[in-house]
């Protein structure tokens, strides 16, 4: 769709990959849109030249990122959803960055076993909304607030949100969290239409000690959601990525 653009697909790929996912690896996105690597390095290496991406070391993993610095990044992002809105679903699909686990079963579930016990003992929240309205910056909201970890059973727990944005208006949330031991996963569901009418955001398996991704990307309408989860000292952080006709998302919540 962007071909005439961008000069050739692996760029549009690129693109498209680092929009909704922020951050990536060469092989991760070699990976997922099953591409060679020659030309998936070569895009990455224009885009750095251009000033378009960035890019920088974790431990010894080099990841890319769009550049902050870039002068046209906001017209750029609003094209690039606008290019992601109108693909068809199991496209969208080719663009979330799936779960490449390697670990053993054995290690899968201590991995969710101890994000388990941290979510059934989270009693407070600190929340960051950042949102990329069309036309305009990048508008961020935070809030803060209490919550009551509900365990309706060993493998349900519901959270009971409340608190307030930091210019004092209140929120309520209600998240219901269910641990599937057969298939080593955590799904989340959004309870803002009442507890038996849940709507379903996606589920989370270990990727790597302490870190969780969504398996898949999850449509609700016309949004496509995605999540992941990384275990901290005191608690858990949830990220959610919300990409839709009207929307370019991306929330933060530190649960401790």
């Amino acid at each position: 769709m962007l071909d005439a653009l961008c000069g050739n697909k692996s760029v549009q790929k690129v693109l498209l990959f680092l929009f909704v996912n922020g951050k990536c690896y060469g092989t991760q996105m070699h990976k997922t849109l099953g591409m060679p690597l020659t030309p998936v390095q070569k895009a990455l290496l224009r885009l750095e030249n251009g000033g378009v991406i960035r890019s920088y070391y974790e431990g010894k993993t080099r990841l890319y990122e769009f550049s902050p610095a870039y002068p046209l990044l906001e017209e750029l992002e609003s094209l690039l959803r606008k290019t992601y809105t109108l693909l068809a679903p199991h496209e969208k699909k080719h663009f979330h960055a799936a779960v490449f686990s390697h670990t053993q079963h054995e290690k899968e579930r201590t991995v969710l076993l101890e994000v388990w016990k941290r979510l059934s003992l989270v009693k407070q929240l600190t929340f960051l909304a950042r949102v990329r309205a069309q036309g305009t910056s990048v508008f961020k909201k935070k809030g803060h607030g209490d919550v009551k970890a509900s365990m309706e059973n060993d493998s349900v727990c519901t959270f009971y949100e409340k608190g307030a944005w930091e210019k004092g208006e209140s929120f309520t949330n209600v998240f219901r969290w269910t641990y599937d031991r057969a298939r080593n996963l955590l799904s989340l569901e959004h309870l803002r239409r009442g507890i038996d009418r849940p709507t379903f955001l996606f589920y989370l398996k270990p990727s790597a000690q302490g870190l969780l991704l969504s398996v898949d990307s999850h449509f609700c309408g016309s949004d496509t959601y995605f999540g992941k989860m990384r275990l901290e000292k005191t608690g858990v952080h949830l990220h959610i990525r919300i990409i839709g006709s009207e929307k370019n998302e991306d929330l933060d919540y530190h649960y401790a």
